[in-house]
């Protein structure tokens, strides 16, 4: 069963591996693996599909023995897309807010959780709790750097990973922050490019997204 400080050490090791995890929706399987190997092989491995989709699942699976990726589920609500997740392959899981199910269940599955956080009150339940490493989401409507700044200050045990209206034009204002490892971003992954197949554009995009730190 993983505890809260193994936890941490397994997402923060994740969040420090590039400073952009790109969020992937995914409407078709077959892109997966190719999308999985463009953003890899720009220098961004660690990959978050969201489970939003039906092929969600199926994408995970595909991604799964990609050499060099690793691989998240996204929008982990509860136990059963816990067992789910971790079932198709996923090694850690990312969910936009937290409930006690969640993190049990994620314990209990040995799957490392970067539980969703946005306010004071749900960064000090977490680290009631043990948990030093969260997403804040979504960023963009919640204040943005300012307000993760602004958390530095009384609540510094806290590492994050905002995601939600980053971009590329904003995202060295977070990653500049001294509590924030990384951000989230699907802009590396366009629709179109992945509906296309433009891997090659897809790669370029990952490796300028791989050197903003």
């Amino acid at each position: 069963m993983l505890n809260a400080e193994e936890n941490n050490f397994q997402t923060l090791k994740i969040m420090r591996a590039a400073p952009v995890i790109p969020v992937l929706v995914l409407d078709d399987a077959g892109t997966a693996q190719p999308l999985a190997e463009a953003l890899i092989s720009g220098g961004l491995p660690v990959l978050e599909v969201t489970l939003r989709t039906d092929a969600a699942l199926d994408s995970i699976r595909a991604m799964a023995n990609v050499p060099g990726a690793i691989l998240g589920a996204g929008t982990v609500l509860n136990a059963s897309d816990v067992a789910s997740a971790k079932d198709a392959g996923a090694t850690f899981a990312v969910s936009p807010g937290v409930t006690d199910e969640l993190l049990v269940a994620a314990a209990e599955a040995d799957l490392p959780l970067l539980a969703g956080a946005v306010t004071a009150s749900e960064v000090m339940a977490l680290l009631a709790r043990g948990y030093r490493t969260a997403k804040f989401f979504p960023a963009g409507t919640s204040g943005g750097a300012p307000a993760l700044k602004a958390l530095s200050s009384p609540l510094p045990q806290m590492t994050f990973c905002p995601t939600g209206g980053v971009s590329p034009e904003n995202a060295n204002d977070y990653l500049s922050l001294p509590n924030v490892a990384c951000v989230g971003g699907s802009w590396v992954a366009p629709k179109m490019a992945i509906e296309s197949g433009d891997w090659g554009h897809i790669a370029d995009l990952a490796r300028d997204a791989s050197k903003l730190r």
